[in-house]
């Protein structure tokens, strides 16, 4: 089960200046941390794009964000993108931790700093001093590379190479059709004021699905909705697209979404920002039964 979260390319397009725009992605990525999304996906919308904050500034910014800030001087180094880092809130994520007896401890971000002889390296995974490892048989690392350290015990130092996907939030670039049709998208939700309202009744049936399955959640960006960026008509949107028992005719454009649903019903403002939605349908969305 897996979470994943669809942000436009285009989202910082009506920031005044980079301070701003790197403000905002940095709530993005609160948002996204807050509600234990894997995955937070940058898909194009040129036409909706600024010159000064492209899709490589969204998506350089936000990879900078859920990088562990214990690795960011050495991942990062200087860029002119990353001018106004210093005004990004802090993530604080929680460490993944191991259920089995055989895969105990939590599940750390590293950098390779060094490979040895006989199949050791050093990582720098945040403690006091980078750490001596043994490289699993079956995997090849080498200097610079972001590796996933499981650490059983701080005192003394008890930690092993993992051979799987590093920890925490993973940022990537996509199209809509791509992220729509990975095996694992689950319950496919399109975020926008001309979708189905989400109410009590509609959230309980939504609920079981995203627990089992798991989600993905698209957004618009400002002033651009996902109908806009789509090329939709809003009155072509889906009254009800939910699987079985969708009354809705789907409309040429959509990429492949189950539900286009309205998180902010009877919304008081003219207009949600892209960060504000976020928390808005993550938040309900992540609710159990």
């Amino acid at each position: 089960m897996t979470v994943s979260v669809l942000v436009p390319s285009s989202l910082c397009r009506e920031a005044e200046d980079k301070r701003e725009a790197t403000r905002k992605l940095g709530y993005v990525a609160r948002a996204a941390t807050i509600f234990r999304a894997d995955r937070l996906l940058v898909y194009p919308d040129r036409e909706g794009e600024t010159g000064r904050f492209d899709g490589g500034f969204v998506r350089t910014v936000l990879r900078y964000a859920a990088t562990p800030p214990y690795l960011r001087n050495e991942v990062w180094g200087m860029r002119d993108e990353l001018e106004y880092v210093g005004v990004l809130p802090p993530l604080r994520a929680v460490s993944q931790t191991g259920s089995e007896s055989n895969d105990s401890g939590s599940s750390r971000q590293g950098i390779v700093t060094e490979v040895g002889p006989e199949g050791r390296v050093r990582v720098n995974c945040g403690l006091q001093h980078p750490i001596s490892l043994n490289t699993p048989p079956e995997m090849e690392v080498s200097e610079g590379e972001r590796v996933t350290v499981r650490i059983s015990s701080r005192r003394p130092v008890r930690a092993k190479l993992v051979d799987g996907p590093l920890p925490g939030l993973s940022v990537e670039r996509t199209d809509l059709s791509a992220a729509l049709g990975r095996e694992d998208a689950g319950v496919r939700i399109a975020a926008s004021r001309f979708g189905e309202e989400l109410t009590v009744g509609r959230l309980e049936t939504l609920a079981g699905r995203v627990d089992r399955d798991g989600m993905t959640v698209a957004v618009g960006a400002p002033e651009r909705g996902l109908p806009d960026i789509l090329g939709i008509e809003a009155s072509a949107v889906p009254s009800s697209f939910d699987g079985a028992d969708d009354d809705g005719v789907e409309p040429t454009a959509d990429p492949g979404f189950d539900l286009w649903l309205n998180t902010v019903p009877n919304q008081g403002s003219e207009v949600v920002r892209t960060e504000e939605a976020l928390f808005a349908t993550l938040a309900p969305l992540s609710l159990q039964e």
